[in-house]
């Protein structure tokens, strides 16, 4: 299976897969259904015979649609009749994506699962999940979080939901003034956590024992919640966050994403926002594929990722880099960490150092001819991969090194930095699958989610977590878990689990989790070196 394909199938095909994970515990359910009232909507769940209710496709806002299409989430309207909350609504329509197959623009829909006995006074931690996807799709659609309840013997509840992506959630212009909103995906978001603070008791959560994780893409997005409005707009929305394989890509201003707004508007045959607004969702859909980033070389490919978040001065008001590295984030603990090749997946079969550039060009164009040279200078004389050319562990270890892996890093000792020892615990996860090292691709980018959630909870699983791999499993739900429940991994860790030391400010330690050899390590000076080139390149790669 070619990369492009993979990528393909891990972000779009995960989310058809997943889709039957309660379907087959449905058909088996207790009888009795459980109630919430919401105030604007009452909903009748579901209770599964393992001790866990489930309320599926609750709305936490209005429908984005018609007028309110590239507009802020709305509060959601009033319903007087009881609504059935069995089966999960519809995601969000990712890029090119059509309507239908469980795909609609009205996709703002949140589950809630909580255990069984809990009431309006258990004040359970409550744990919302921040799905990837690359902005571009929902990428970890329809998570069951029934397992992981289970491992914190029944101590929590479980939120999960959809939110726009693509140019329904990322679309931006300088052009818009009031006529629409900027990183429309991220307040749907802070929309979504604003819901949790004013209903989550209802499901007997505690709103004051708020933990958000993400993968990915939504590692990425718990990036921009800590940092939002300068790392002041967190408002008691969370108290800790969990980040897995943090997701930084290119970011830009506004104006410098305009050329996505005037594309849309040219293939549509539009000449403003308003005719976008009113246009036959399919039409527009047809158009939101993308194109070369500016200042990408003829002949290079088309970026992996197109429509991305947006500095807009508020919400997002600098670089990631730019504010972790000067502070102005929330001061939470944090769990963050990477699988050890998280950029298999994603990277280009490249035979030539010549390709690993124009790769790298596509998705951070500004990169300069000797920065390239740079990079492949570090990256050369990789050793070689199943299946793949010669130059792709090049393209490989670089791209997930600048994408996911520096970011991770970087986050750790900004945060043990500015907020001291024992807030702050990194992870590397390498656990090794037979069906993916045999293909190349190794510990690949959010292998994690079986481990974290369960197989069969989160989509596909490979095989080996049914079998060789099946160790791991309570070994990592009891650390994340734990973190949840007391910001801390190591309270309520299994007995035999090392325990997880946080990371340095000097040098950073990180626990290896991996089948029967968990265990701390010291980040390699060869990454330490990676990461410093990577961060000096960011004040190019992102200007």
């Amino acid at each position: 299976m070619t990369p492009h394909k993979l990528i393909t199938w891990g972000i779009y095909l995960v989310a058809v897969c997943s889709g039957s994970v309660l379907s087959n515990a449905s058909e088996s359910i207790a009888p009795d259904h459980p109630k919430v009232d919401l105030g604007y909507s009452k909903y009748r769940g579901v209770r599964l015979p393992g001790g866990v209710d489930q309320f599926l496709g609750m709305r936490y806002a209005q429908a984005p649609v018609d007028d309110l299409r590239f507009r802020a989430p709305q509060e959601p309207e009033d319903h007087y009749e009881e609504q059935d909350a069995s089966q999960f609504g519809a995601l969000c329509l990712g890029t090119g994506q059509q309507p239908g197959n469980g795909l609609d623009e009205d996709c703002l829909f949140v589950n809630v699962f909580r255990p069984s006995n809990a009431t309006t006074e258990s004040n359970l931690p409550v744990l919302v999940y921040i799905q990837g996807g690359g902005y571009a799709a929902m990428g970890n659609a329809n998570y069951n979080g029934t397992e992981i309840i289970h491992s914190s013997g029944g101590n929590m509840v479980v939120v999960m939901f959809n939110y726009r992506v693509g140019v329904l959630g990322f679309i931006a212009s300088d052009n818009f003034g009031d006529d629409a909103d900027l990183n429309v995906g991220l307040l749907d978001q802070r929309q979504l956590l604003l819901w949790v603070q004013k209903h989550i008791r209802k499901f007997g959560g505690d709103s004051n024992h708020v933990v958000i994780q993400g993968t990915s893409a939504g590692g990425g997005s718990v990036s921009h919640h800590l940092t939002a409005y300068r790392g002041h707009g967190q408002e008691r929305l969370f108290i800790g966050a969990i980040l897995e394989s943090p997701f930084w890509p290119t970011l830009r201003s506004v104006s410098e994403m305009d050329f996505q707004y005037q594309r849309v508007l040219q293939l549509t045959g539009c000449s403003s926002l308003a005719c976008l607004r009113g246009m036959n969702i399919s039409a527009l859909q047809a158009a939101s594929g993308g194109s070369a980033f500016p200042g990408a070389a003829p002949g290079d490919p088309t970026p992996l990722f197109y429509w991305l978040p947006v500095i807009d001065g508020t919400l997002v008001p600098d670089q990631l880099y730019t504010l972790f590295t000067e502070g102005q984030f929330a001061r939470v603990p944090i769990l963050v960490g990477h699988t050890t090749n998280e950029g298999s997946y994603f990277a280009n079969n490249a035979s030539t150092a010549t390709e690993v550039s124009s790769f790298l060009r596509a998705n951070y164009p500004r990169l300069l001819e000797a920065q390239l040279e740079e990079i492949n200078e570090e990256y050369a004389n990789m050793g070689p991969l199943p299946d793949h050319a010669a130059f792709f562990p090049s393209a490989s270890a670089a791209y997930g090194d600048a994408t996911f892996t520096c970011p991770a890093n970087e986050m750790a000792s900004a945060v043990a930095h500015f907020t001291g020892a024992n807030r702050v615990w990194s992870y590397r996860y390498n656990v090794l699958d037979p069906g993916t090292v045999a293909g190349g691709y190794g510990v690949p980018h959010t292998f994690e989610t079986s481990a974290v959630f369960g197989p069969g909870q989160a989509g596909w699983a490979a095989n080996s977590y049914y079998t060789t791999n099946a160790p791991i499993v309570p070994v990592v739900m009891a650390y994340w878990s734990s973190f949840v429940q007391h910001l801390n991994p190591n309270t309520n860790k299994r007995p035999e689990s090392p325990e997880w030391k946080p990371w340095r400010r000097l040098s950073g330690s990180q626990i290896r989790l991996q089948t029967n050899n968990t265990a701390m390590e010291e980040v390699p000076e060869w990454q330490n070196r990676n990461c410093t080139m990577w961060k000096h390149l960011r004040r190019t790669m992102d200007l």
